[in-house]
C-alpha cells in the first residue's frame, strides 16, 4: 500500500484554498479511492455498493410518483391509475419503484445472511452490524407503509390486519393504533399518515446509511478468512479493485432487476391489489410481500396475540445481539465445519418460514410454523452461544496473501488470530 498514499494533496491553488477550509475531496480520497480493502474480497462484498444503488433508485422514483399520487382515500387507486396509463413513462416509474422494493430486499438478505456466514458482526464491528439492524428495520416499515398506499385490496386489508395486532401490545398498543388510524378504523386519515412516513423514512434510511458507512471505514472490512490485515501486502486500495467489482456487480444486478420491471412488473405483486379497496369484502386469503413472510408466520405460529407480536418482533430485535450470542473466537464459517451445517440449516429454515407465511393459518401449517419458529429462536439463543465452547475450527491461514496464495495456515484456534481488531491498513 506505499505506493498508493492515503493523504489527499490538491495540485491547484484553488483546491489547496478549497480543502483547507472543506475537505470534502480528501474525504471521499480517503474513504472511496485510497481505502485499503482487503485484496480477497468476493462478490458478496459487492451487496453494499448494490444496496446504496437501489437506495438511491427508490428515493428518486418515489419523488417523482409523489409528484401524481393522491393521498386521498377516494382518490389514491385512481392516481396510481393516473399514473400508469397517462403520465409519461408513469408506468415504468411505477414498475421500478414496486419491482424495486423487492431487489432491495434480496439484496439486503444476501447482505445479511452473508453477514452471519462471515462473522462481520464480530468485534470491532458491533455497532457497524447494530446499525444495519436499524436500517433493516426501518427498510420493513417504509415497505409496509408503501404497500399500503394504491390502497387496493389487499393493501387495505394488509394494513388492517397489522394495525390492529398492534394493539396488543400492553399499555402503548391501543395509542400507537389510534395514532396510526388517526380514527376508529383504517380510514383517509390512515393514508395520509402512511403517505407522509412513506416519504420521510428513506431519508432517514440514508442517514443512517452515512453512519453505517462511517462506522465501517473505522475498523475496515471484514474478509472471507476473517484475517485481519497484518501488511500492506494483505490490501489494496478500494479503487480501483473494489470498484471495478463493484460497479460490474451492480450491472449484472440491474438486469436481473430489469428483467422484472420490463417482462414479469406483476409477477412479485398480488392480484387483488388491482381491486379498489372496500372495507366490505374481505380477501379470501390476506398475504403481505413476500419479504414480510417469515416474520408473517411466526406472528401467526404463536396461538395468543400477544405472544405473536412479541415473537415477531423477537426475530427482528434478535439480530442485533448475534455479536453477543456468538461465543466463538472464529469469525468466518468457512473454518467452521460444524457451525457450518447450523448455518445452512438456518437459511432452510428461513425460507421454509417464508413458504408457510403464505399459506392459510390452518391444519399442518400451524405445526409446521410453530416449529421453524421454534427452531429460529434455538439458533440464535442455544445453537450460537453452545457452539462457541464446544466447536473445534479448522486452522487458520496466517496472513490474508496466504489465503489467496493457498498457502496452508498452522496454528489454528489457539492463537485467536481472527478474533483480534482489524486495523485500517
Amino acid at each position: 500500500m506505499s505506493q498508493h498514499p492515503t493523504t489527499y494533496v490538491p495540485k491547484s491553488a484553488f483546491g489547496k484554498w478549497f480543502e483547507s477550509r472543506l475537505p470534502i475531496a480528501g474525504l471521499i480520497h480517503s474513504s472511496f479511492i485510497a481505502f485499503p480493502v482487503p485484496r480477497n474480497l468476493n462478490y458478496f462484498w459487492t451487496f453494499g455498493a448494490i444496496l446504496v444503488f437501489m437506495l438511491v433508485s427508490q428515493i428518486v422514483t418515489g419523488v417523482f410518483l409523489a409528484m401524481y399520487y393522491t393521498p386521498n382515500a377516494s382518490l389514491a387507486f385512481q392516481s396510481v391509475e393516473h399514473i400508469m396509463r397517462d403520465v409519461n413513462y408513469g408506468w415504468l416509474l411505477r414498475y421500478l419503484h414496486a419491482n424495486g422494493a423487492s431487489m432491495f430486499f434480496v439484496a439486503v438478505y444476501i447482505h445479511i445472511f452473508r453477514g452471519l456466514y462471515y462473522g462481520s458482526y464480530k468485534a470491532p464491528r458491533e455497532i457497524l452490524w447494530i446499525l444495519g439492524v436499524i436500517i433493516y428495520g426501518l427498510m420493513m416499515a417504509t415497505a409496509f407503509m408503501g404497500y399500503v398506499l394504491p390502497w387496493g385490496q389487499m393493501s387495505f386489508w394488509g394494513a388492517t390486519v397489522i394495525t390492529n395486532i398492534l394493539a396488543a401490545i400492553p399499555v402503548v398498543g391501543d395509542t400507537i393504533q389510534s395514532l396510526l388510524w388517526g380514527g376508529y378504523s383504517v380510514g383517509n386519515p390512515t393514508l395520509n399518515r402512511f403517505f407522509s412516513i412513506h416519504y420521510l423514512l428513506p431519508f432517514m434510511i440514508f442517514g443512517v446509511v452515512i453512519l453505517h458507512i462511517w462506522a465501517l471505514h473505522v475498523p475496515g472490512q471484514n474478509n472471507p478468512t476473517g484475517v485481519p490485515i497484518k501488511s500492506g501486502k494483505d490490501a489494496v486500495p478500494f479503487t480501483p479493485y473494489a470498484t471495478i467489482k463493484d460497479i460490474f456487480a451492480t450491472v449484472v444486478f440491474m438486469i436481473f432487476f430489469a428483467w422484472f420491471v420490463f417482462y414479469i412488473p406483476n409477477y412479485l405483486g398480488h392480484a387483488d391489489n388491482y381491486i379498489p379497496a372496500n372495507p366490505s369484502v374481505t380477501p379470501a386469503h390476506i398475504v403481505p410481500e413476500w419479504y414480510f413472510l417469515p416474520f408473517y408466520a411466526i406472528l401467526r405460529a404463536i396461538p395468543d396475540k400477544l405472544g405473536g407480536v412479541i415473537a415477531m418482533f423477537a426475530s427482528i430485535a434478535v439480530l442485533a445481539f448475534v455479536p453477543w450470542l456468538d461465543t466463538s473466537r472464529v469469525r468466518s464459517t468457512n473454518y467452521r465445519p460444524l457451525y457450518k451445517q447450523f448455518f445452512w440449516i438456518l437459511v432452510a429454515d428461513t425460507l421454509l418460514l417464508g413458504w408457510l407465511g403464505a399459506k392459510p393459518p390452518e391444519g399442518w401449517y400451524v405445526i409446521v410454523s410453530q416449529i421453524a419458529t421454534a427452531y429460529y429462536f434455538i439458533h440464535f439463543l442455544i445453537i450460537l452461544p453452545v457452539l462457541g465452547f464446544i466447536e473445534r475450527p479448522l486452522p487458520l491461514p496466517n496472513s490474508i496473501l496466504d489465503s489467496v496464495m493457498g498457502v496452508k495456515g498452522g496454528a489454528g484456534l489457539p492463537t485467536g488470530a481472527n478474533a483480534e481488531p482489524q486495523s485500517k491498513g
